[in-house]
């Protein structure tokens, strides 16, 4: 058939990046069938009375834009979108109203394929539209829960939940056991929780889904974290690091054996920082080994290895066993406990640049939160050759934001952390950001690199106080800097800055 492009088509709409304007889409008989759009690659948007609006993934043929015309009278207008929304459109569209009225069936071996609708399972097709969703709007998790008057399907986007879906209280069942069977996990299992990982595909993409399932008072709570298999870190500079930041990272990097930790909150980036500093140095010279729970990024040259407490592969015996494959850098997931940081600390000593991460609310709690752990403060000042701390906020979309005038009390906090403010961002919102006002995030850094006089204090078991007021004598940049920074470059708002960092 004979191609044309959209921008023949009556009055074309051009490309659209969403289709929220639309929704609810047309369903039932008042939407094309499943098999025309499932041929012909194309959606209907609204009808009017003096034309229709249509969606395709690519330009429809003169053809089918000729019988689509002759079948409502009128003119029909097409616009373009993305494979992966007009996909989860369509999986929308002959989903609604039809959710658990099929039997739920597995895909076959390898990655379940979203892009493939299913005619007769309308919970699958549910199922993949939000799942591709969330991978086009690079969601962290997936949220699926139940309620008493209806279930709720929520993304996590750039840190915070959104809203993407509602469907009846009774269709939770069918949701629930099409999530278990894509995990390999028990369907008929509803008093304990469950935890299990699928991969699925969206075109050339994989993406793999780590499945929590735990029972709440009305049903259960389904929580599936994205990890993206083949995304490459950033680079420091995408990260957020400024110069200083980005230096002191350097230099932490090029000890030949030592520790560095990375602390902060869940979430708050510390492993997606780790990947991009071992990208910094990773080179046929070294050796490299990483211990994850779980491997979010696959990266070459790096000897990965994956955590299954199940069969006895702890963060501690993975460590022993790494020890003897003659590594130069060592980065392990996590310091959770006394054997894991005991292991850590011996490998700092002899000859190893180990890289780890900590839970704590800021650098300087690094600290303490080893000696809690049990290491010695000697071997602390022997070993720690720095400490990052980070958090990740949003930042402020740059097609909607705007600047107001500066107020009393958001003037004087700037400057007990010597910053001038004479005018502040504010997020307004606009289509472009899903009218949250914000796009995407970048970390705030603050860090430290031991001297002879703080080994010496850390040695005198120095109090935290002592170690903060010493650390920014010397010009330490805490996080609640350098995020007024941010917030004097237009980048992000104070309110967003008291979500994540303690002014």
């Amino acid at each position: 058939m004979k191609k044309i492009a959209s921008a023949s088509a009556g009055q074309p709409v051009g490309m659209l990046e969403r289709l929220d304007e639309y929704e609810p889409l047309p369903v039932g008989e008042a939407q094309y069938s499943l098999d025309f759009c499932e041929e012909n690659k194309v959606l209907k948007l609204s009808e009017a009375a003096e034309q229709v609006l249509v969606c395709a993934p690519e330009d429809i043929d003169a053809d089918v834009l000729s019988v689509l015309e002759h079948y409502h009278g009128k003119p029909v207008r097409v616009c373009l979108v993305s494979q992966a929304v007009f996909s989860a459109a369509r999986g929308r569209v002959f989903s609604m109203g039809l959710l658990g009225t099929a039997a739920v069936d597995s895909s076959g071996e390898g990655g379940f394929h979203l892009d493939a609708l299913e005619g007769d399972a309308p919970v699958i097709n549910f199922i993949n539209g939000i799942l591709i969703d969330a991978i086009r709007l690079q969601a962290s998790d997936v949220h699926i829960e139940c309620f008493s008057a209806f279930g709720q399907v929520r993304l996590r986007v750039d840190g915070s939940l959104v809203e993407a879906a509602r469907f009846p209280v009774e269709r939770f069942a069918a949701l629930a056991a099409r999530i278990k069977i894509m995990a390999n996990l028990n369907i008929m299992e509803k008093r304990l929780p469950q935890d299990g990982r699928v991969s699925v595909d969206l075109g050339k993409d994989r993406v793999d889904l780590r499945v929590s399932i735990v029972p709440i008072a009305r049903g259960e709570s389904i929580v599936l974290r994205l990890l993206g298999r083949s995304s490459s870190p950033l680079s420091f500079a995408e990260l957020g690091m400024d110069d200083g930041m980005t230096a002191a990272a350097q230099r932490m990097l090029a000890y030949p054996h030592g520790l560095v930790l990375l602390t902060g909150p869940t979430g708050s980036g510390k492993t997606t920082t780790l990947k991009a500093m071992l990208r910094r140095i990773q080179s046929t010279a070294l050796k490299i080994i990483t211990i994850e729970d779980p491997v979010e990024y696959v990266l070459d040259g790096l000897d990965q290895i994956q955590v299954n407490e199940q069969i006895g592969l702890g963060f501690e015996t993975l460590l022993r066993r790494v020890l003897r494959q003659d590594p130069n850098v060592i980065m392990v997931g996590e310091v959770r406990d006394a054997a894991t940081a005991d292991l850590v600390i011996r490998a700092a000593l002899t000859g190893h640049l180990v890289l780890s991460t900590l839970h704590t609310n800021d650098s300087i709690s690094a600290v303490s939160r080893l000696r809690n752990i049990g290491v010695e403060p000697f071997l602390i000042a022997a070993v720690l050759r720095g400490v990052i701390a980070q958090r990740l906020v949003r930042r402020l979309c740059p097609q909607c934001r705007r600047l107001v005038a500066v107020k009393p009390a958001e003037q004087a906090l700037a400057a007990r952390h010597n910053i001038s403010l004479t005018q502040v961002p504010q997020s307004v919102g606009c289509p472009a950001c899903n009218q949250t006002g914000y796009n995407g995030r970048f970390a705030l850094y603050e860090h430290f690199m031991p001297d002879e006089q703080l080994e010496e204090m850390i040695v005198q078991n120095a109090k935290y106080s002592a170690l903060q007021e010493y650390l920014q004598l010397h010009g330490m940049k805490t996080l609640a800097r350098a995020g007024l920074e941010r917030v004097a470059a237009g980048e992000t708002t104070i309110a967003e800055l008291e979500r994540e960092v303690e002014l």
